[in-house]
């Protein structure tokens, strides 16, 4: 039997009355309906539930989401998804300015892919494990705090029982097995922007990067807001209501990790990276989730001009973000925890504390934060900031690639990233995106220059 995850009406309404709770809509009584119906939770983990629901409850979950989809949001004054009214809420929105000169970007332009793939790579034989896994796993192996690939070896059969690698994962990325730079959405999504600016320049839009979606990304290499819009556009739902349209993952991590590309065309100029963000991720996503890949733009931007710090790269990032809304709290939250604690798994703790019984583990509020805070911690180190954002759990593999994107502008150069990260690569990513498959990182930063270079 085929559970395409990710996608099933009776699982995607659990989701719904979560995300329906935090963003200040009231679901108790659609939510004592589903109860009263027999209807199952959302899954804890996984992208759908291990059986097939009736044909009632499917239904009755189809129009519960729409019902849900017109409560009204005590939060939409605050947390607005047009632009406009995004940028009229900054008070501190970046004024546009020139690119920086882009002669000598070609050098950064590598280490950041570099620094990309190596942080999600770290962050794949341990995406969906617990932070309590996490930090048995490189404990007994003698990796903690974390500081260089996950191991099988020497771990006990009783704790690999336990806590079981990522299956999908371990193969390729565990010390032992690597060999170049395996598939992974948070380097397929770099390279679908690629063609994307490649195809349509820096004005491309909303539609645009549907129609290529459509053209070059494979549906099965989408995973929740993706997915769903994904769908949505298939039964002729035109953006940006497929981002709306059943979608309860419209909040979550997605577009924070296809934002990088616009961060790196950009350098010096975090406004147009954030504006590219924005009409990228409102194919999928809403509010904090189109904040999230705006906050990562404008802050990968800053870092690609090579003169400012993390500090001032984190900042920038929030100055394209609504003040009063949840990411921007979570964020500033996260800085001031990492600015204050001496040990990161203090400030994990209290991020965990302060966001696990309320979001999903691939949320983008409570990840932003936890790069947030990684970064800040490691004042920007390569190596610091990768590791602590694995270490602190949730979305490992995003997390560590967003980490390792940003530390790896600030620090230049491939020369300046530890050989011991970046020789497994050998300079070989796979993929089924475009005619990219096996294409070196020194191709590829090439390939953006150009487009970084481009009027």
């Amino acid at each position: 039997m085929l559970r395409l995850t990710w996608i099933q009406p009776e699982d995607l309404l659990g989701h719904e009355l979560r995300q329906a709770a935090q963003d200040g809509r009231e679901p108790s009584a659609i939510a004592a309906r589903w109860r009263a119906a027999g209807g199952p939770e959302a899954p804890a983990r996984g992208g759908a539930s291990p059986g097939r629901a009736s044909r009632y409850l499917r239904l009755l979950a189809e129009d519960l989401l729409d019902e849900l989809a017109e409560l009204p949001s005590s939060w939409a004054d605050a947390e607005p998804t047009d632009l406009e009214k995004i940028k009229s809420s900054c008070p501190a929105w970046p004024t546009r300015t020139a690119p920086a000169p882009t002669s000598s970007l070609r050098s950064r332009l590598e280490a950041a892919w570099l620094g990309r793939a190596v942080g999600c790579l770290l962050g794949k034989p341990v995406e969906k494990l617990p932070l309590t896994g996490i930090r048995h796993l490189a404990q007994v192996t003698g990796n903690w705090p974390l500081n260089t690939w996950f191991t099988a070896r020497g771990v006990p059969e009783d704790l690999a029982a336990k806590h079981p690698w990522n299956r999908r994962s371990a193969a390729t990325s565990l010390a032992e097995n690597i060999d170049g730079m395996p598939e992974d959405d948070d380097l397929n999504y770099p390279l679908v922007n690629l063609l994307l600016l490649q195809r349509h320049g820096r004005t491309f839009t909303t539609t645009d990067v549907a129609r290529l979606w459509l053209d070059e990304l494979p549906a099965g290499r989408t995973f929740t807001a993706e997915r769903v819009a994904y769908r949505n556009l298939l039964t002729g739902i035109e953006p940006p209501h497929t981002a709306r349209h059943r979608n309860p993952f419209r909040e979550w991590i997605g577009a924070l990790i296809r934002a990088d590309m616009h961060g790196w065309t950009n350098p010096g100029d975090p406004a147009a990276a954030a504006e590219q963000a924005y009409r990228d991720a409102t194919l999928t996503h809403t509010a904090n989730g189109v904040y999230a890949a705006m906050f990562a733009a404008a802050a990968m931007a800053t870092a690609a001009t090579g003169t400012h710090d993390v500090h001032t790269c984190l900042a920038t990032g929030l100055t394209v973000v609504p003040p009063g809304s949840r990411l921007a709290r979570a964020v500033r939250h996260a800085v001031q925890l990492a600015r204050s604690q001496e040990d990161f798994a203090a400030v994990v703790d209290e991020l965990h504390a302060r966001h696990s019984l309320t979001h999903h583990w691939v949320h983008a509020i409570p990840n932003t934060a936890l790069t947030a805070a990684a970064l800040t911690h490691a004042n920007g180190d390569f190596t610091g900031s990768i590791c602590r954002a694995v270490s602190g759990g949730w979305d490992t593999d995003s997390n560590g690639a967003t980490a390792g994107s940003i530390a790896a502008l600030l620090a230049g150069s491939p020369a300046a990233l530890p050989d011991r990260w970046t020789a497994p690569l050998k300079n070989r990513l796979a993929t089924s995106v475009g005619d990219f498959n096996g294409t070196g990182f020194d191709t590829l930063a090439h390939l953006t220059q150009l487009e970084a270079s481009r009027p």
